[in-house]
């Protein structure tokens, strides 16, 4: 009887997943389950779009440096290292108006995002460029697939800026965020 309630206690800790942390695993909540992407924060190796209305001059393509910074026209460097995009374009608007512009309009969008990183039990482990809508089977997809040792039930995802790797079950639909490390474990049997 204790046999039986111990596999129907693992059972149901592996049906709600495991979380690795610094000190361990632990079992996911539900809301943890669901993967959710937070909103795009700006990064090194990011290149951006920057339009300023009514001023070609001061409109371009630009790359956030690898001191987190963006060298635009008129102003000079501007932070932009863990912004949003809206944060970013408004840093834009107020240094603008301090001199250069009455009312500027500035809209700023990312062009291309930086890599994702994917290792592990996959054919061509490595760095990728990041698309919108990325997911780990895509990632995977884009590495050359799964090797025959790969565990297709859970994957590891550790973000850009956490320091800890984050057990999932492995869904077609887990997204994966721009700096993220993809990692796809052995499989024990």
């Amino acid at each position: 009887m204790r046999r039986v309630i111990g596999l129907a206690v693992l059972a149901a800790v592996l049906s709600m997943g495991l979380m690795l942390t610094g000190g361990g695993v632990r079992a996911q909540t539900a809301e943890e389950a669901v993967r959710k992407v937070p909103e795009y924060h700006l990064g090194s190796g990011d290149k951006i779009r920057v339009i300023t209305f009514g001023e070609q001059e001061l409109t371009g393509e630009f790359f956030v440096s690898g001191d987190g910074k963006v060298s635009l026209p008129l102003i000079g460097d501007l932070d932009a290292l863990g912004l949003t995009v809206p944060e970013f374009q408004h840093r834009v608007e107020l240094a603008l108006k301090q001199g250069y512009l009455k009312e500027p309009r500035v809209s700023v969008e990312v062009l291309t995002y930086r890599p994702f990183y994917i290792l592990g039990e996959v054919k061509n482990p490595g760095t990728y460029p990041y698309t919108n809508g990325l997911t780990v089977m895509n990632a995977v997809a884009t590495a050359g697939g799964f090797t025959y040792r790969a565990n297709i039930h859970k994957v590891y995802i550790k973000r850009q800026d956490t320091k800890d790797e984050t057990s999932y079950r492995l869904d077609p639909t887990t997204p994966v965020a721009p700096g993220d490390t993809i990692r796809i474990a052995e499989r024990l049997f």
